[in-house]
């Protein structure tokens, strides 16, 4: 399994810091241990140098045969004078060892070497300088090679077991050090970058505030600047940077909510005023249609027209101030309502206007109330019931439901029709929204603003509204706060 490389900007840079360090200090302690090793096998070569073959010309003619082992003294066996405690001496004749022996502090000690031994003895060349071989019985050894009176091959030796013991404790020593150097900088580095990135956390934290406000609609109070740092610093730059895309953001909000509050002042003001000429066009198209004499068929379909589109025009207005009343944030009535009641009267209205739909109801057995402005309420039943039966053909089964869970009530208006097209889903509670053009555009047809009201008036109500819609099933539903 793959390690996760850590996330946050701090663990990386704390990370980073250690790498750096681990590698300098692996590279400083390799480079010592290097050192050391060829400082020490430097001063053992010089040893061996200064020693001299002595110890090996001492066995050079002794007469026992090769491969005899045993103590002698060193009157015995060899001349030790001079030749530190573990010396190595051996003599070659055509490759074979005819004597070996080491200095032991009372003598020597002969040695048995094998016959890897006396290869790897035969192929140092006998060049004045130390190499390195390990041996059998020995391990390893820094010999120096020379050649003998009558062709045979001489061999000095110190044990490398002090060096090696010596360079071993060095990287011990270093290990246990830049061990604590790691854990130590690993610590002080992660306070240090968390320190360092302090403006950069008060950033994210400014960042997270802003993400989590409404900035949709309405009035937005941003909150207070990041504080900034140092602008020399990449941190402080950013915080810079930060705070003035928060100022050019609060600007375009306050002027777009200005342009909403024009428009709306605009649409209740319009609304306002053609709710009076309307119902006056209105009334006088009514009567001129009550007029006892004779009047031809084109004048009489004519003011039938102006008092059918003045009502519908009516309806629009009436519609367009309430949206505006609801932009305007003006509270609704706040009364407990018998939201199963409802639901049967509109359903009743509904069954009226549209005999040719199949309607049915699934209330629960307890009567469902609501905190809120009845009025709205029964004219968000009104406007989902209207839209399933304009936008459905005749024989569709329309089934309207009341239940609840935990504090909401969920309302749903469900039908099988042919469905709400794709494309239009995505802004269906949007205003002027049309599902089917060539129906609203007719003459009686509507202006796209009565689910707009719908979500609207649930909005205002603390709840909201949703659509599910395919081909022979469209759910509206309406979910409503208790309290």
């Amino acid at each position: 399994m793959r390690p996760v490389p850590p996330r946050t900007l701090r663990a990386r840079l704390t990370l980073g810091l250690v790498v750096l360090l681990a590698v300098s200090c692996a590279a400083v302690g390799v480079a010592a241990v290097v050192g050391l090793r060829g400082f020490l096998t430097g001063r053992l070569d010089e040893q061996l140098t200064e020693a001299g073959n002595r110890f090996a010309v001492s066995l050079e003619h002794k007469g026992e045969p090769p491969g005899t082992s045993g103590d002698h003294d060193a009157d015995d066996r060899g001349d030790t004078r001079r030749q530190a405690t573990g010396t190595f001496g051996a003599r070659l004749v055509d490759g074979t060892a005819t004597h070996a022996a080491v200095v032991r502090p009372s003598g020597t000690k002969d040695v048995t070497l094998t016959e890897r031994d006396e290869k790897r003895l035969t192929a140092i060349p006998a060049d004045g300088r130390g190499h390195t071989v390990d041996l059998s019985a020995l391990h390893d050894y820094r010999v120096l090679v020379s050649s003998g009176l009558d062709g045979d091959t001489l061999i000095t030796g110190l044990p490398m077991e002090p060096v090696e013991a010596t360079v071993h404790r060095l990287e011990l020593l270093a290990g246990i050090v830049f061990g604590l150097a790691l854990t130590v900088t690993g610590v002080v580095g992660a306070l240090w970058v968390r320190w360092s990135l302090r403006p950069l956390s008060r950033v994210a934290a400014t960042a997270t505030r802003v993400s989590e406000l409404p900035l949709a609609s309405g009035e937005v109070a941003l909150p207070p600047r990041a504080p900034e740092s140092d602008p020399r610093s990449e941190v402080g730059q950013v915080a810079g940077a930060f705070n003035r895309m928060l100022g050019h953001v609060e600007d375009a909000l306050t002027k777009r909510h200005a342009s909403e509050e024009r428009l709306r002042s605009f649409a209740a003001d319009a609304s306002h005023e053609l709710r009076t000429p309307v119902a006056s066009v209105r009334g006088h198209a009514e009567l001129a249609l009550l007029h006892p004499g004779p009047v031809p068929p084109e004048i009489t379909r004519a003011l039938e027209r102006i008092a059918a589109e003045s009502s519908r025009m009516g309806e629009m207005v009436d519609e367009m101030l309430l949206l505006a009343r609801l932009d305007a944030g003006r509270p609704l009535e706040r009364r407990p309502v018998d939201l199963t009641m409802l639901v049967l009267d509109a359903v009743t209205d509904a069954r009226a206007a549209g005999p040719g739909h199949r309607w049915t109801l699934e209330l629960p057995e307890e009567p469902v109330t609501v905190t809120g402005d009845a009025h709205r309420l029964q004219q968000v039943l009104a406007n989902l019931l209207a839209n399933a039966r304009g936008h459905t053909p005749v024989g569709t089964e329309v089934t309207v439901s009341l239940e609840t869970e935990d504090t909401w009530v969920v309302l749903t208006v469900h039908d099988d029709g042919p469905g709400v097209p794709e494309d239009i889903q995505p802004g269906v509670f949007e205003r002027f929204t049309r599902a089917d053009r060539r129906r609203t555009d007719a003459p009686g047809g509507g202006a796209g603003l009565g689910l707009s009201i719908v979500a609207a008036v649930a909005e205002a109500h603390g709840g909201e509204v949703s659509l599910r819609s395919a081909p022979g099933s469209t759910t509206f539903t309406v979910r409503l706060s208790t309290g």
